[in-house]
């Protein structure tokens, strides 16, 4: 501000001072110091009532929070942090013009920061963090020559870090962190000569980290972590001597790392986590004697591993994991004085046993290998390492049995050894581990029993064990495990019932039986397990009816009983209003379908499949909005399908196949966009498949066979372009079959059989070149010929056209059908010459086809001989025919002849013998006429 602004506020406030004074008298003090800090009171809020002590009545210098100067006139210092405190900074604070200190960090300012504290040309130490303040830091900050510390971070500012900052050349601690300031680093910063700290970690700062960085000689700490920093690390970082901590995880650094950080001798703390840095590792670091946490991880470093404990004595943590580190460990990486307590090396590609190396480190504490290529045995003296608390061979191809010695390691917290190919026996000395908590040995090849000694690990919470080759029973003392949360034994060899011990396992949150030889009815102490969410027993032998006091289970979220022997009610399930899942398939449950279930509104999946249910849909499932997979079918469900069902709009999965329901095929079926399967096969449905359909654009698998449907299939089936199966055979379907099925481009399945569909097979079906598993098209009433196109479909497995009218000949396209393992002509009305390649299949994939020809039939060439033959007979019997009757002819016209000039003779003879004969002569007439007509009848035949 200019001078005479600052004269005319200094006037102002003399003014204003001496009015209050007069009026109300001040005390205390006769500071005007004071004024300022009672208005500056005002505009806070002070929940905490820390501001309580701030009285006209009593010397500022007294009121909390406050620091004055040596003679008691002026405010030197104003700490208020962690005083619960709200609203803005007041601009009135430009006032205490003697202020040196401002710390109004960790409460709940918002607002932006004043430009007037510009003003407060003594300030050396401005605190600010952890507030609500937002905006640009005020350009007027920058003239404060004097400032020392500025710690504004953990706020909302925005905008860049403009190049000003460079003229506050007396800072030593610069805090920006946790903010949202954006753009680059200002090069300007490599002015601040006595900079000891610099954080600018967790913001959206990007470009380079600027060169000039080496100006700031005295910088002992670095953070820009957490921004979007990219290019190569300054090798002149190499230069910042003093540098004890450098942070630059997670940004976009690019490059190798450069071997100039070696020279950094005072550096303890190196993290370059989470970029892009390629390359090896220096073996230089090794000469950073004062290092003691050390994180490569999460970039693309490869070579071997070159840092060694040996040399880094000091090193307490060092992270290589997620990058491509090859090799092995070296054989030197430690020795006995080694410090080293964590080491993390997950996620690369190392190979080789297990290093022997690790058993020099016995201060580790935390080890983990996991996601590598380590093989062989675990070695027996592995307990050397007597001070870890997590072990993590995760991942890996270890081998072999599981040392007993590991029951010596008695500090074991975390135990990893999943996803490897140890084998044998889980040895008994793994229950002296009385610390262990998580011991995860799923994905081996273990086998024997489970010992009963795991279960004196009292402190664990979660055991996992699945996919091994486990034997026997459930331990019967697994009670004693008070802790346990996680229980998984799915896949394994597992029988006999559930120890009634299990239900003290109180703290028990899931539960993981499936997939074993387990029998039996589940014990009454269930009920104890308040705490469990998830319960999956599927794929054993239990049997009989559910315990009624599993309705106190009222946290379960997840059931999955299927594929067992239960029947009775699946009532005392239905305790839990939380419940996301049920699977019940395959079971004997009886009764109808519960209303109650429609109390659990999260419900998603619910599967009560190939039982003995009985009723209708409940009404009430219009309540289960978040219904995903909805299977009903196999059971002896009746009526209709209830209308709200169309409310669960999130229905993915639709199946209520093989029931007795009736009624019309719905059409608010159609509002069901989310719609990817729908089976209503084999029921009592009547009436059209409706146009509606068309609308559920996801659907993948429609199946609607074995009903009663009729009318025409509608041509908006060719909307469902994701379709792979359409099922409609074996309904009273009539028409042609719509053209537009050949937008379904990605159908494979494909049957319409048993039908009364007419007309000629659509050509567009050779567009559906997808089709593999089956065409079927048979016992229609379809006509015309095979279309030539139908060669395109050289996936199709399965081709039935059989038990229809089909004409002409089969055409030669589709010999190219080489995938065809199962093909049906039969009983139509084809001719001509069967393709080559056809001559594998039996004879009754073309009988009832009398003009076919060609293997497996007769030959074409036989079948035409005979048909030569038999037309030279035809004509040799049509030329005698001929000939006989022509002769005939011939021959009754000569005897007519003969017969008329005999009889005129005679009639002359008679006449001139005795004058009479006309009776007789008529007769003789009668009588010829009859012959010839007797002959010529008889020629005809």
């Amino acid at each position: 501000m200019g001078s005479s602004r600052v004269s005319q506020l200094m006037l102002f406030s003399a003014i204003a001072f001496a009015v209050l004074a007069a009026v109300h008298g001040l005390g205390g003090d006769n500071s005007t110091d004071s004024y300022w800090l009672l208005r500056i009171k005002s505009e806070l809020v002070d929940p905490l009532r820390v501001l309580d002590s701030w009285s006209p009545g009593a010397h500022m210098c007294s009121w909390n929070g406050i620091t004055c100067s040596h003679d008691q006139t002026h405010v030197s210092g104003l700490n208020l942090s962690s005083s619960g405190l709200s609203g803005s900074i007041s601009p009135e604070l430009w006032h205490l013009a003697s202020l040196e200190t401002l710390d109004l960090s960790s409460n709940f300012l918002a607002g932006s920061v004043p430009s007037e504290l510009g003003m407060l040309q003594d300030l050396r130490i401005l605190l600010l963090y952890s507030n609500f303040i937002s905006g640009k830091i005020p350009e007027d900050i920058y003239s404060l020559k004097k400032l020392q510390v500025l710690r504004i971070g953990d706020n909302q500012f925005s905008g860049e870090i403009t190049p000003s900052i460079g003229n506050l050349t007396e800072l030593t601690v610069l805090g920006l962190a946790s903010c949202q300031f954006n753009g680059s680093i200002p090069v300007e910063i490599g002015n601040l000569k006595h900079l000891v700290s610099l954080d600018l970690q967790k913001n959206n700062l990007s470009g380079l980290i600027p060169e000039e960085l080496r100006g700031c000689k005295e910088l002992q700490n670095f953070a820009a972590s957490d921004n979007r920093l990219e290019g190569e690390i300054p090798a002149s970082m190499g230069s910042l001597k003093l540098l004890q901590v450098l942070n630059l995880a997670n940004n976009s650094l690019s490059g190798s790392i450069p071997v100039q950080l070696s020279h950094l001798s005072n550096l303890k703390y190196l993290n370059l986590l989470g970029n892009r840095l390629s390359g090896q590792i220096p073996l230089e670091l090794n000469h950073l004697v004062q290092l003691e946490k050390l994180d490569l991880s999460m970039n693309t470093l490869s070579g071997p591993v070159s840092l060694f404990s040996s040399q880094l004595k000091n090193l307490e943590t060092l992270v290589l994991s997620n990058n491509d580190l090859t090799g092995s460990i070296p054989s030197n990486f430690c020795l006995q004085n080694s410090n080293l307590q964590q080491l993390f090396l997950h996620q690369n590609n190392l190979t080789g046993k297990f290093p022997l190396e690790l058993l020099n480190c016995p201060s580790l504490q935390q080890l983990d290998v996991s996601n590598n290529n380590f093989e062989g045995e675990l070695p027996y003296g592995i307990d050397k390492l007597k001070n870890l608390t997590d072990l993590k061979l995760n991942t890996n191809s270890f081998s072999g049995k599981l040392p007993s010695a590991i029951g010596n390691m008695s500090n074991l917290v975390n135990f990893y050894l999943f996803d490897n190919v140890i084998t044998g026996k889980l040895p008994p000395e793994i229950g002296k581990l009385k610390r262990l908590s998580i011991i995860y040995l799923y994905d081996n090849q273990l086998s024997g029993g489970i010992p009963i000694e795991l279960t004196n690990c009292t402190s664990i919470t979660e055991i996992d064990l699945f996919g091994n080759h486990f034997t026997g029973s459930i331990p019967p003392t697994i009670g004693k495990l008070k802790n346990l949360i996680v229980l998984q034994l799915r896949q394994n060899d597992l029988s006999g019932p559930i120890p009634p011990s299990l239900g003290y396992c109180r703290k028990l949150q899931i539960l993981a039986l499936a997939d074993n030889k387990l029998s039996g009815t589940l014990p009454p102490t269930f009920r104890f397990l308040s705490e469990l969410y998830k319960v999956t027993l599927y794929n054993n032998s239990f049997e009989g009816p559910l315990p009624s006091s599993l309705f106190l289970l009222k946290n379960l979220q997840i059931i999955n009983f299927s594929h067992n022997r239960f029947r009775g009610s699946i009532y005392p399930l239905l305790g839990s209003n939380s419940l996301t899942a049920l699977d019940l398939t395959n079971n004997s449950f009886s009764g109808p379908v519960p209303s109650r279930l429609a109390m659990s509104r999260n419900l998603s999946r619910l599967r009560l499949a190939h039982n003995h249910l009985i009723g209708n849909i409940p009404n009430e499932f219009v309540e289960l909005i978040e219904l995903r997979f909805l299977d009903l079918s196999f059971n002896n469900l009746t009526g209709d399908v209830s209308p709200q069902l169309s409310n669960c709009r999130k229905l993915e999965h639709l199946l209520l196949s093989n029931n007795n329901l009736t009624g019309i095929m719905p059409s608010w079926l159609g509002r069901l966009e989310e719609l990817g399967e729908l089976d209503f096969s084999s029921n009592n449905f009547h009436g059209e498949i409706p146009a509606q359909l068309g609308n559920c654009l996801r659907l993948l698998k429609l199946s609607l066979h074995s009903n009663n449907l009729s009318s025409k299939i509608p041509q908006e089936i060719g909307n469902l372009t994701s379709l792979n199966v359409l099922n409609l055979q074996r309904n009273n379907l009539s028409g042609f079959i719509p053209s537009k099925i050949q937008e379904c481009k990605k159908l494979y399945e494909l049957r319409l059989s048993e039908n009364f569909l007419t007309g000629s097979i659509p050509p567009e079906l050779g567009r559906l070149t997808e089709l593999q598993v089956m065409l079927d098209l048979s016992k229609n009433s379809l006509s015309g010929e095979i279309p030539s196109s139908l060669g395109n479909l050289v996936k199709l497995e399965t081709l039935n056209l059989s038990f229809n009218y089909l004409q002409g000949e089969v055409p030669f396209s589709l010999a190219k059908l080489t995938s065809l393992h199962m093909l049906n002509l039969s009983n139509n009305d084809l001719q001509g010459q069967l393709p080559s390649t056809f001559s594998g299949f039996p004879l009754s994939s073309f009988v009832g086809n009398n003009k076919l020809c060609g293997p497996p039939l007769l030959s074409c060439l036989g079948s035409r001989g005979r048909e030569k033959k038999s037309l030279s007979n035809a004509a040799v019997v049509c030329i005698v025919v001929a000939i006989v009757c022509t002769s005939t002819v011939i021959c009754l016209t000569m005897l007519y002849i003969m017969v008329r000039m005999w009889r005129n003779w005679r009639r002359v003879m008679i006449l001139s013998l005795d004058g009479g004969g006309t009776e007789q002569t008529r007769e003789e007439d009668e009588w010829v006429m009859e012959r010839k007509k007797e002959r010529t009848v008889n020629t005809g035949k």
